[in-house]
């Protein structure tokens, strides 16, 4: 019989954070919140450290990174 247990574990973090992001309180917030969450859960699915990423992507982005060069920023 199939065990769906690895994928079960795997989606769990993004499954509570979609529920958590419904308690917001504003459209606008749950929106960034969803995006954020999004973007650390896609770190660590690729195992790269959350907060390392985001430092790096936001000195980039501070210091200049083109616009049209977006996806070499990509996790």
């Amino acid at each position: 019989m199939p065990d769906n247990n690895t994928v079960e574990r795997t989606i769990r973090p993004i499954t509570l954070n979609r529920k958590n992001a419904l308690f917001a309180g504003h459209e606008q917030g749950a929106q960034n919140w969803a995006i954020l969450a999004s973007i650390i859960e896609t770190c660590k699915l690729n195992k790269i450290e959350p907060h390392s990423y985001l430092t790096a992507v936001l000195t980039a982005i501070v210091n200049g990174h083109k616009q049209k060069e977006i996806d070499k920023l990509l996790p």
